[in-house]
């Protein structure tokens, strides 16, 4: 039976660096956020649902991500219905990545907002990227186009850090070296049964 591993953290935590160095190890990744980018690129799956429901967010056949941040962000209602459009493709598109390595010891699914959207039954095991306030918020605001405001906007509408390290299987805090934190993923591969890559 595959494994199904869900990596999750609050924006700024670490969860890209975390995710590659999986992939190094040999464990396949899907990347949600990355696939909704593909969704909403030039010929994306979603760009015309997208451009109905939210005029003025599409530019050359792309969605403006800004401009759709700055539509949705703080409005729950609009959140919803860009989540209605958006969750189902990526549901479908995760059961086709599990079906193409049906044949894997382990998968990892990157979800950053995994607890938020209720989730994490879906998963076998869950980790946590985490880290100190300070250093989230350095991350984050050092960004292109980030603000003070637009980071507060989003903390706002995700689980607090501490929320999600108590709910997590594994806690793989980022605050330190790059070392620090490869040997935190050899650990929990070990502690899988899973090979670690080295």
């Amino acid at each position: 039976m595959t494994l199904k591993l869900a990596l999750t953290g609050s924006i700024g935590m670490g969860k890209s660096t975390v995710a590659a160095m999986f992939v190094e190890a040999g464990i396949a990744l899907f990347d949600a956020d990355a696939e909704v980018r593909r969704l909403q690129s030039n010929g994306g799956a979603l760009v015309a649902a997208i451009a109905a429901r939210f005029p003025g967010t599409v530019v050359n056949g792309s969605v403006d991500r800004d401009l759709l941040g700055a539509r949705v962000l703080g409005d729950r209602d609009e959140l919803a219905a860009l989540e209605v459009i958006v969750h189902p493709a990526v549901q479908r598109a995760r059961a086709e990545f599990v079906e193409a390595h049906r044949d894997a010891p382990a998968l990892l699914f990157d979800i950053p907002l995994l607890f938020e959207t209720g989730g994490e039954m879906a998963f076998d095991k869950v980790i946590v990227v985490s880290a100190s306030l300070e250093i989230q918020r350095d991350r984050v605001l050092a960004r292109s186009g980030m603000t003070r405001a637009k980071f507060d906007g989003i903390i706002a509408r995700q689980l607090p850090d501490d929320a999600k390290r108590a709910r997590a299987d594994f806690v793989i805090d980022t605050g330190g070296s790059l070392d620090q934190t490869r040997a935190d993923v050899t650990r929990i591969l070990a502690c899988l049964g899973l090979p670690t890559g080295q």
